[in-house]
Formats: structure tokens, sequence, C-alpha cells
């Protein structure tokens, strides 16, 4: 979900109006930008190369994390609840490819806590309707790869304010922001980031690479100690898509390693 650049403006502007003889009528303040999510600056995923990502017909991405259970964000679904209303294509990087496959969803858990995307608990379960035979992505457990270079990957936009969904898959690599460097910019246009659930990447000098329209709900991932992936964000929130002063932010996966552990047992 972009602030500004995906969804539009989710924060309304105060107005406060005054009477005053021979003075002109002072501005409105501006308000700040809204929150975004698709791949902006990156470059075309090979086949197989994130056999656990999945597109989601509501136009958000996840990750299939067991299963018959895909992570995702919580601010694509409605509610918790039984919905058969999701269908989940996966295991091509092509939408269209007559090798992707779709599965309809069964139940979604939201997360309990859970009232906007900048406030934080950004996270959802899908149950789907069938198991899937198709890799897994684990989730990181505690915060020891909460730093670095980390991949991410979807199907939405590939620039801010395009309404335009991708038919490929595409992916782009991040650099950790630090939680002072993320607060100080998005203070500045008006919001709070919750540094113990979130986890802000991007490109702060030069801009372009981020995730933007389409992409919420998809993973952040980077190696772990062996080389293979494990998942560290969920696609969440930002201003504008790629803006340089503007990092993504992104659900930090393992602020939250327990409850999704235990939810995604009690779907599996």
């Amino acid at each position: 979900m972009r602030v500004a650049g995906w969804l539009g403006a989710l924060v309304a502007g105060a107005m406060v109006g005054s009477i005053a003889v021979a003075v002109p009528a002072a501005a409105a303040p501006v308000p700040p930008p809204p929150p975004h999510t698709e791949i902006v600056g990156g470059e075309l995923a090979e086949p197989g190369q994130f056999p656990w990502v999945v597109r989601l017909s509501m136009g958000c991405a996840g990750a299939l994390t067991a299963p018959r259970v895909v992570l995702t964000a919580a601010h694509c679904v409605d509610r918790t609840g039984f919905n058969s209303g999701i269908t989940v294509i996966a295991g091509a990087v092509d939408q269209h490819s007559p090798d992707a496959i779709r599965v309809k969803s069964r139940y979604v858990v939201r997360a309990s806590n859970f009232r906007d995307a900048t406030e934080g608990d950004d996270w959802a379960l899908i149950q789907l309707a069938e198991a899937l035979d198709l890799p897994l992505l684990p989730r990181a457990a505690d915060n020891t790869y909460d730093r670095g270079l980390f991949t991410i990957m979807g199907w939405g936009s590939t620039r801010e304010g395009s309404a335009t969904q991708q038919r490929y898959l595409r992916t782009a690599e991040v650099r950790y922001v630090s939680d002072r460097a993320c607060d100080r910019a998005y203070r500045e246009a008006g919001y709070s980031v919750v540094h113990s659930k979130m986890i802000c990447a991007g490109d702060t000098r030069r801009g372009g690479v981020d995730a933007c329209q389409g992409d919420s709900g998809g993973p952040m991932v980077r190696p772990d100690a062996s080389g293979a992936w494990v998942q560290v964000g969920i696609v969440s929130w930002g201003v504008g898509c790629g803006r340089r002063d503007y990092p993504g932010v992104y659900t930090q996966v393992s602020r939250y390693a327990e409850v999704i552990q235990r939810k995604t047992d009690e779907l599996s």
C-alpha cells in the first residue's frame, strides 16, 4: 500500500479557519503525501528463481509459507473468516502461463491488532482450498537477518502513478535503511514509523528502486547463513514509488514469528 503513490491520499489535511479584518486568509496546510506498492527499477525474474512467491487476485502478492498457507499483508484482505473469493496464482513468473497453478482461498486470518499499515501489524495468512506441491519460503525466527541487502519481487507497477500491473514477475535489490534515517524522512512527511514492527529499505542516495502499487504483501528476502532464502519482511507501505527520500516500509516478520507460526500450524 503506497500512501502517495499507489492508493491515493490516506491522510486528510486539517484546515483551521480564522477571521481577521483586512488580513489575507492563511493558506491551508498542505497534507502529507499519502502511503504505496510494484517493483520500480528492477529486472525480470528468472523462471524458478522464487518458486514460493504467488500472485493474489485482489492485486497483491504473497509467499507460500506452508503447502496450504500464504503469508501476505493485512491491508490486502478484509477480515478474519471464511473467504473463497481469492484466487492464488502460483508456480510461474508469467501470470498467463499454462503452467501456472490457480487455487482458491478457503479461510483468512488477519492480524488481530491491525488497523492501518502505517500503524503496524500488517500481516495476514490465507488458507488455500488445496495444498500446493511447491517449495516453501522459511521465515526469519529472530532479527539476525534484519539488516543488509534484501531482495524484493512482485507483479506491480513499474513507476509511480501507474495503474498497470505486470504480466511477468520482476525483482530488485534494496538496502537496509537505519531506523533514524527512515524516521527522519517520514516524520517530515507527517508519518511515524513503528520501528519495533517495521523495517525500512531502499536507496536513499539516488532512489529509483522500490516496491510500488500491486506489490503489497510480497516477500522481502535475503540469504541466511547457508545461502538459502529467508523472509525478513512483507511489502507494506511507503510514500510514492522509488523516491530518494522515502525508503519502502516493510512488516518486520521476525517481530511476529511466534504468532505467525502458531496460526500457520492451525491452518495447515
